[in-house]
């Protein structure tokens, strides 16, 4: 079924009460494969390191999110990346999941730009047309708790391979779902510096 039809097919079915609320599981099946290139599906490839299997490590250069399996080996995802000076490096851990998440705008997000963000400023519930997509990491580090940082999926996969968020990594919405599988709460995330000189190193 597609989206439009969904949609128009949902606010056919309200009445004038109350709108009949639809699960969040409900969603998953209006995503679509995001139809971008054979090159930036998820595929399994050897990395020069050998890390520690069930780690995340973002590379920022070549917009790849990698996924450590045994044995020098990872899965890499095709990402978008924060734009210049919202981009933060450093090391995380995924303190939360969730599925077809909520979105607010951070203080300074509303500050920054009040025409596109000040209208969601009390929130934005889950569902297709929600910025966070389909799932969300959420990364926090010690003493500091929740950084807003996100690893999301998005509804927009032509924004993947390039510098569009405000500091988070976005996947497409057909693969978030398969990294979100797989990936425990309590893991290690490392965002590796967008600036030259200090890369990744898989």
């Amino acid at each position: 079924m597609q989206r439009r039809s969904f949609l128009a097919g949902s606010a056919a079915l309200m009445s004038a009460g109350a709108p009949i609320p639809v699960l969040a599981q409900d969603y998953d099946s209006l995503i679509t494969p995001s139809g971008l290139a054979e090159e930036m599906q998820p595929r399994e490839i050897r990395i020069r390191n050998d890390f520690e299997p069930g780690e995340i490590h973002v590379d920022p250069a070549a917009f790849a999110l990698y996924w450590t399996l045994p044995k020098k080996k990872a899965i890499r995802y095709s990402v978008g990346i924060g734009r210049k000076g919202l981009y933060e490096s450093g090391t995380f851990t995924v303190g939360a999941k969730k599925k077809w998440p909520g979105w607010r705008p951070t203080d300074a997000m509303i500050e920054r730009n009040p025409q596109a963000y000040a209208q969601f400023a009390d929130g934005m519930p889950g569902g297709p047309d929600n910025p966070l997509g389909a799932r969300a990491l959420y990364l926090f580090v010690p003493g500091r708790g929740d950084t807003f940082l996100r690893i999301h999926g998005t509804n927009a996969p032509k924004t993947i391979g390039y510098r569009v968020s405000n500091g988070c990594a976005r996947l497409a919405n057909d693969h978030v779902l398969d990294l979100y599988e797989r990936v425990p709460l309590g893991t290690k995330v490392v965002l590796y510096s967008a600036e030259p000189g200090d890369a990744y190193t898989g």
